[in-house]
């Protein structure tokens, strides 16, 4: 059985651009979201090995440090051409500064390094972790994915990270160039285009008891 989510829940980031979409996704179900920035939580060290252990990191230091049931997402691009980079080190390439219009140059570089300029060498895939803890340690998981390929130059003002570079399979927009309802996707109007709104569909499917 899966354990509901109801009342407060600490969002478990200090990224001003995912917790705006974590507030977007958790108020449609009535979930007041606090992020771990306004608790004045510490950012735990991202140990893991992959997009869900570092969920699991996070979730539970906010959990454990807030007393409230805690939702983390880790996610990231994941490029073909680069096996598999920046992956899990998606944000660590933007720096300290969070560069993300650097990190996309590296990205971009690399790219042009192996000969990658045809669509088909330039597949790429958004994953997101979404891991919800309890702070008797209870911790439940979902995975979220979307396919597409990366544009030069970026498009697009919205969104953060490498939205600008990232062309979704089917559409002529990416996902800079989305307003947040597009890129979201969400029912009635939609079945979850981005991979955080992916995961999250998941999430409320198991513990909202509803879409």
């Amino acid at each position: 059985m899966h354990r509901q989510v109801t009342g407060r829940v600490v969002v478990a980031t200090h990224n001003k651009g995912k917790l705006v979409e974590m507030r977007e996704l958790l108020g449609l179900h009535g979930v007041e979201a606090v992020s771990a920035g306004e608790l004045n939580l510490p950012e735990p060290e991202e140990t893991g090995m992959t997009f869900a252990a570092n969920a699991r990191i996070k979730a539970c230091a906010a959990a454990q440090g807030s007393g409230l049931p805690a939702l983390a997402d880790d996610s990231g691009l994941v490029v073909d051409a680069l096996d598999g980079a920046p992956g899990i080190y998606s944000a660590r390439w933007a720096g300290e500064a969070k560069d993300f219009r650097h990190a996309m140059e590296k990205v971009e570089g690399m790219l042009r390094e192996r000969d990658a300029f045809t669509p088909e060498r330039r597949k790429a895939h958004f994953v997101s972790v979404l891991c919800v803890a309890w702070p008797d340690g209870h911790v439940e998981e979902f995975e979220g994915k979307v396919d597409g390929m990366l544009v030069w130059p970026p498009r697009g003002e919205k969104g953060f990270g490498y939205d600008p570079m990232f062309l979704p399979d089917g559409f002529d927009l990416t996902f800079g160039e989305m307003t947040a309802e597009q890129k979201h996707g969400l029912p009635p109007k939609g079945q979850g285009l981005s991979h955080r709104a992916r995961a999250f569909l998941k999430l409320a499917e198991a513990c909202f008891g509803k879409r």
